[in-house]
């Protein structure tokens, strides 16, 4: 028989750790720009009965009976989807980003074939061509990557090394690259060489579907996202492309990388779309950017650099080397007074990767939260002070209440501390 019992009745020690996370989300500082939080509609659809349910193949074509709802929740994330971005075909089962671009490639190219990513340590994905991840693997790497000077993508390289080696699949997209990506110019090199073009834009969708950043859906062959991160939904992932490709990615997620798709996240997807069509998310996303921008000034204004000199998006990553501290010691302070941020290699970073000489930043869940930017000016103070004290246990003390308290103005999951639901 199924337990009626609650998670905090059947099992406290579980119970008890997601109290102390939510506590840890609602009374701190949340700064990593791939994180966010996402809405009580959402966390209802994730956590819902769909979790229960097999429903390998796609909607009207199930391997397993019992998916005539199952198959209604899918054919609404595919039809939201497609309005948000104007794609011509999506697969919205994929479990996750990499997963994502790994069914592209699956898709359009042949083990062994030459790929050209963006350089990791200058702010490209580990599934663009890192040595140890899949693409890194099994596929020939061509990188490129930012310019010295400007530390923006060199167009004059990208097109030099495309002719030079004439690779079958070019990815546009980063994780650590804070300016507007010029798509147009990358689908007029991919032409060039005769490539498939793949824009991986999991860190800016939802401005993208907001009209903050460029849409790459009418440049691209293929075009990939999470579904967290800026578009504020739920731990996933999704693909678009052409209408001529969508067999073939189709049979690239099933059966060729995954079985059943996630259900419960399916249908918390299509919610967090719908979230997304509403006007009040236009609103939302230009918000995310004038933060960013906003946190860059004031904290350029406390001394620190700033990679690119600022930021078109979301995010942004701080040179701290002037401060005398790495990416490591800066990220591992920040933790400490509760801003969670993470370090990040710069272009042409002097510290190895487990080092770094930057902290990665982002304000997509400090705008969900209701902050602005007179906030952002508050945040770039605690931050900058967390770095002068990080030798001084009494003021870091101090600094972490300063934060505690300055975070009880914005609640987020306050009452589910009260109703003990976690």
């Amino acid at each position: 028989m199924v337990s009626r019992l609650s998670v905090r009745e059947f099992d406290p020690e579980i119970a008890e750790l997601l109290v102390r996370e939510t506590e840890r989300q609602e009374f701190g500082l949340e700064m990593i720009p791939s994180e966010n939080f996402v809405s009580e509609a959402v966390l209802e659809a994730n956590g819902s009965v769909l979790t229960n349910k097999y429903a390998e193949g796609l909607p009207g074509s199930r391997y397993y009976g019992g998916c005539e709802v199952v198959d209604e929740v899918e054919r609404l994330a595919i039809e939201r989807l497609k309005q948000l971005f104007g794609a011509e075909a999506v697969n919205v089962q994929l479990h996750s980003g990499a997963t994502a671009n790994q069914a592209v490639f699956e898709a359009s190219i042949l083990p062994g074939d030459t790929i050209m990513g963006m350089k990791l340590d200058h702010g490209g994905h580990l599934t663009h061509g890192l040595k140890v991840n899949f693409s890194g693997k099994h596929y020939n790497v061509v990188a490129y990557g930012v310019r010295e000077d400007t530390h923006l993508i060199d167009h004059d390289e990208l097109l030099e090394l495309a002719k030079q080696h004439r690779p079958k699949l070019i990815i546009a997209g980063a994780s650590a690259y804070s300016r507007a990506i010029d798509f147009a110019f990358f689908r007029k090199v991919a032409d060039e060489v005769g490539a498939v073009l793949l824009c991986d834009i999991a860190h800016y969708a939802g401005l993208v579907v907001a009209g903050e950043y460029p849409n790459p859906v009418g440049h691209s062959d293929f075009v990939t996202t999470t579904t967290h991160k800026t578009l504020r939904g739920p731990r996933s992932g999704v693909a678009m492309c052409k209408e001529k490709f969508i067999k073939a990615l189709n049979r690239a997620v099933f059966p060729g990388l995954q079985g059943g798709p996630h259900m419960h996240t399916i249908a918390a997807k299509a919610v967090a779309f719908r979230e997304a069509l509403q006007p009040e998310f236009k609103e939302y996303a230009k918000q995310i950017v004038r933060n960013a921008r906003a946190l860059s000034s004031a904290l350029q204004a406390e001394g620190f650099e700033i990679v690119s000199g600022g930021t078109d998006s979301h995010l942004l990553v701080i040179d701290v080397r002037p401060a005398d501290i790495t990416g490591k010691e800066a990220a591992e302070c920040l933790e400490g007074v509760g801003i969670t941020a993470n370090m990040n290699t710069i272009p042409y970073d002097p510290q190895p990767p487990r080092v770094c000489s930057g902290v990665r930043l982002g304000t997509p869940a400090l705008t969900t939260r209701g902050m602005g930017e007179s906030e952002m000016v508050r945040i770039a103070k605690f931050i900058s002070s967390a770095v002068q004290v990080r030798n001084d246990v009494t003021k870091q003390k101090k600094l972490r209440e300063d934060i505690r308290e300055f975070s009880r103005a914005f609640p987020l999951y306050s009452h589910r501390l009260v109703s003990g639901e976690g």
